[in-house]
C-alpha cells in the first residue's frame, strides 16, 4: 500500500498540502481530482521521490516497481528510433543484462573455483528468470503493438524521435510505461496528446491493467470508466471518497451541505454567545459568568469549508443570425500538403443548420485540416465549399484561450474583436452575457483562470453573433468546471457547430452527429456519439495477457467475432425501425403535397375560369398553398436524404456478413 501520513509540503509560502494523510490500497483504481494547481502532481512527486515533503512521511513497498510518464522527452532520447525508446520501457532490465553478462564471461574465463562457479551459477539462474519475468522478450513486439492501438503507422517505427512533433512523443512515454508493467501506475492527464480512437483504446487497456492505478484527470470519460475510489485535492486538503466520480459529485454535495449547515450552526451559536458575554460583562455580579462564557467562545472550532470547484454562474451565446436550412456543404473536395500524397480525397458532406457535428478519427487523418477548408483558412485542390445562405461563421483553432494579451484588461480584450469602426454600445451586454460585469471587466487577462480564458475568447467570437461555430480542440487544458461550462452552453446553443474534441464525455454531451475519418474514408453517422459506437462497433483490444504476434489470441478473436454479429444483428434490428419510420414520413409528405398540388390546381382553375369570384381572396389562398407546398418539399428533401442515408447503413452492415 501507499500511506500518507502528516505530509505537508509548501511553495514559496503558500500551502498546498496541510498534514494530511490517505492511503492508496493495492490494486485500487484511483483518481484523483481537484482544482488546477491544487497539488495533484506534487503528490504524484512525492511518491516517485522527486519531491520532499516538508514534514510527514509517505510509506511505499520496496519491492514495488512505479510506472509514471514523463511530461517530457529527455534530450538525450531524442536520436532513438520509435521503437527503440518505446521498447526500452524497464531501466532495471540493462543492468540486469549487464551482469549477466559479465557473470557469462567470468565462468567463460575458467578463473574460478568450484564453490564461486555455484554462486555465480545461482545468480546467472536468478538473473535470467527475473529477467524472463519481466518480459525481455516480447518487449518490441509489444511497443509495436501499443504504438499501433495509439495511432502510430507502422512505417514509423524506425523514424527518430525527434521527427515527430510533442504531441506524438508523449504518446510514445505513454506506449513506453504501459509496457513496463509496473505495481503502481501513476498517469497524468493520460488523455492530453490523444483522439478519440486512442482514448477507447487507452481505457480498454487500462480496465486490464492487473496493478494499481492512480489517475490525475479532468477526462470524465475516463474517470467514469477507471475510477473507483476518488481522492480530492482542495485548498491544502485532502478527501478520500470510496466511490468512482459519480459518487464523488453526489457525495461531495452532500457533504458540502452538511459543512454550511454547520458553519450557519455555528455562527448564530457565536453571535448568540457574544450577545450574552456582552451582556454579563456590564455588571459585576456577571463578569465571573462571563469569563467562563468568554472561555467557551474560544474553544469553538470553526467549521473549513472546501473552495467550490464549479462556476456557479453560465455561458449565455447571443442569439445566432438567422441563416437558412443548410449552414454549409462539402462537395467532393480533395486536398494534401502534397499533390502527390491526398489527406483528403473526393470527401461531400451536408451541414444542415442546427447540426452539432463531432469530427473524430486519429490524428493525421485530416480533422483539423477539413475544419481550415471550412473557413477558408486552406483551399481544396478540387471541389469546393459552399457556405449557406446567411450563414456566418466563428472559428476558434486549437489552443485559442493561449492567444489573449495577458497585458489587456477584459474590456479592451472583448473590443479589440470588433470590427472596425463598429459601436460599442452592445459591448457591455456581450460581456454580461459571459459572466463579466462592473469591476470584472477590467481584470487582467493575465490572472483569468482557464475558464475565465475561454468565456473571454467566446466573447471576442460573439461580439459579432456567429450561427456556424467552427471549434478545434475546445476543451484542451481546461478542468472539470470550466468543460461543463462550455458542454451546457453549446447543448443549449440554436445554431450550428462543428467541432473536434478528445474529450469522449464532452463529444458525448454536445454532438447529434458524429463525422468519422478512417484512413481513406469520411462517414457520417446521423446519430449521437453513443449511437455511432454502437454502429461502428468497438475495436477488438490488445491486453497484456492477450498479445499475440498478430494483435489478440485466438479465443478473444474468436469471441470478438461473435460480438460483432451480435452487433450487427441488433443494428439490423434497430435499422429495421428506422428505416420503417423513416419511409412512412416520406410516403406521408409525398401525400401531402400530391394534396396540396390538387388544391392548388383547382385554385388556379378558378382564377383563369373568367367566372365572377372573389379574387383577392382566392389569391390569398392560392399563397398560402403555395407557402404549404414550399415547405412540405424542403421537409420532403430532408426526410428523402435520412431515408438514404439509412439504407445506405443498412447496405454497410449487410455487406460486412
Amino acid at each position: 500500500m501507499i500511506d500518507f501520513q502528516n505530509i505537508s509540503k509548501s511553495y514559496g509560502g503558500r500551502d498546498i498540502l496541510k498534514a494530511v494523510s490517505f492511503r492508496v490500497n493495492p490494486g485500487e483504481r484511483v483518481g484523483i481530482v481537484g482544482p488546477n494547481g491544487s497539488g495533484k502532481s506534487t503528490i504524484f512527486g512525492i511518491i516517485t521521490g522527486t519531491v520532499r515533503p516538508d514534514a510527514g512521511v509517505v510509506a511505499i513497498p520496496r519491492d514495488h516497481r512505479i510506472g509514471i510518464m514523463r511530461q517530457k522527452v529527455d534530450a538525450a532520447d531524442l536520436p532513438r528510433t520509435l521503437i527503440d525508446f518505446t521498447a526500452d520501457a524497464i531501466p532495471e532490465l540493462n543492468e540486469y543484462t549487464g551482469e549477466l553478462h559479465e557473470i557469462e564471461e567470468k565462468m567463460d574465463s575458467g578463473a574460478v573455483d568450484d564453490a564461486e562457479m555455484n554462486r555465480l551459477l545461482r545468480r546467472h539462474g536468478y538473473l535470467q528468470s527475473t529477467i524472463e519475468h519481466l518480459g525481455a522478450y516480447h518487449l518490441e513486439q509489444e511497443a509495436s503493438e501499443t504504438l499501433g492501438n495509439l495511432g502510430f503507422d507502422p512505417k514509423s517505427l524506425d523514424r527518430p524521435m525527434k521527427e515527430f512533433s510533442g504531441g506524438w512523443q508523449m504518446r510514445a512515454a505513454l506506449a513506453r510505461v504501459l509496457i513496463s508493467h509496473p505495481d503502481v501506475l501513476l498517469l497524468d492527464e493520460p488523455s492530453n496528446y490523444l483522439d478519440v480512437p486512442a482514448v477507447e483504446w487507452l481505457c480498454r487497456y487500462l480496465n486490464n491493467f492487473p496493478g494499481t492505478l492512480i489517475l490525475i484527470s479532468h477526462d470524465r470519460f475516463l474517470l467514469r470508466k477507471l475510477v473507483k475510489v476518488t481522492i480530492e485535492v482542495n485548498a491544502g486538503n485532502v478527501t478520500r471518497y470510496a466511490g468512482g466520480y459519480d459518487y464523488y459529485c453526489r457525495e461531495r454535495e452532500s457533504r458540502q451541505k452538511l459543512l454550511e449547515s454547520a458553519k450557519r450552526n455555528l455562527d448564530h451559536k457565536r453571535e448568540q454567545m457574544e450577545r450574552v458575554i456582552d451582556r454579563f460583562r456590564a455588571k459585576s455580579t456577571k463578569a465571573a459568568q462571563a469569563k467562563s462564557w468568554m472561555k467557551k467562545l474560544d474553544k469553538l472550532e470553526d467549521v473549513e469549508l472546501p473552495d467550490q470547484l464549479n462556476y456557479n454562474g453560465v455561458i449565455r451565446f447571443p442569439e445566432p443570425p438567422p441563416g437558412g436550412i443548410e449552414a454549409a456543404r462539402i462537395e467532393n473536395i480533395s486536398f494534401g500538403y502534397a499533390p502527390d500524397q491526398l489527406l483528403l480525397k473526393e470527401v461531400s458532406l451536408d451541414i444542415a443548420a442546427g447540426d452539432k457535428i463531432a469530427f473524430i478519427g486519429y490524428n493525421g487523418l485530416g480533422k483539423t485540416t477539413l475544419l481550415k477548408l471550412l473557413v477558408g483558412k486552406l483551399k481544396p485542390l478540387a471541389g469546393r465549399i459552399v457556405l449557406g445562405h446567411h450563414s456566418v461563421i466563428g472559428y476558434q483553432a486549437q489552443e485559442f484561450t493561449e492567444l489573449l494579451n495577458d497585458e489587456l484588461t477584459v474590456y479592451d480584450a472583448v473590443r479589440g474583436a470588433l470590427p472596425p469602426a463598429a459601436s460599442t454600445a452592445n459591448l457591455m451586454n456581450v460581456l454580461g452575457s459571459f459572466g463579466f460585469s462592473g469591476d470584472e471587466t477590467s481584470k487582467r487577462c493575465g490572472v483569468l483562470s482557464g475558464g475565465e480564458r475561454i468565456r473571454v475568447q467566446f466573447a471576442r467570437l460573439f461580439v459579432n453573433p456567429p450561427n456556424l461555430l467552427i471549434l478545434d480542440e475546445p476543451t484542451t487544458h481546461l478542468d472539470l468546471a470550466a468543460r461543463e461550462l462550455l458542454q451546457q452552453a453549446l447543448v443549449q446553443f440554436p445554431g450550428t457547430v462543428c467541432f473536434v474534441s478528445h474529450d469522449i464525455e464532452f463529444v458525448r454531451a454536445v454532438a447529434t452527429t458524429i463525422v468519422a475519418l478512417t484512413p481513406g474514408k469520411v462517414t457520417k453517422y446521423f446519430g449521437n456519439y453513443d449511437y455511432y459506437m454502437e454502429k461502428a462497433g468497438a475495436t477488438a483490444v490488445a491486453t497484456p495477457k492477450n498479445v499475440t504476434a498478430t494483435g489478440v489470441s485466438g479465443a478473444s478473436a474468436e469471441m470478438t467475432a461473435k460480438e460483432r454479429r451480435q452487433q450487427r444483428a441488433h443494428a439490423r434490428q434497430e435499422l429495421a425501425g428506422a428505416l420503417k419510420k423513416s419511409k412512412d414520413a416520406v410516403a406521408a409528405l409525398e401525400k401531402k403535397l400530391d394534396q396540396l398540388s390538387d388544391e392548388k390546381k383547382v385554385l388556379v382553375a378558378k382564377l383563369s375560369s373568367g367566372m365572377k369570384l372573389d379574387f383577392g381572396a382566392l389569391k390569398k389562398e392560392l399563397a398560402k398553398v403555395e407557402s404549404a407546398i414550399a415547405a412540405a418539399e424542403n421537409e420532403w428533401e430532408s426526410a428523402a436524404t435520412e431515408l438514404e442515408a439509412l439504407r445506405q447503413e443498412n447496405d454497410r452492415i449487410n455487406s460486412r456478413e
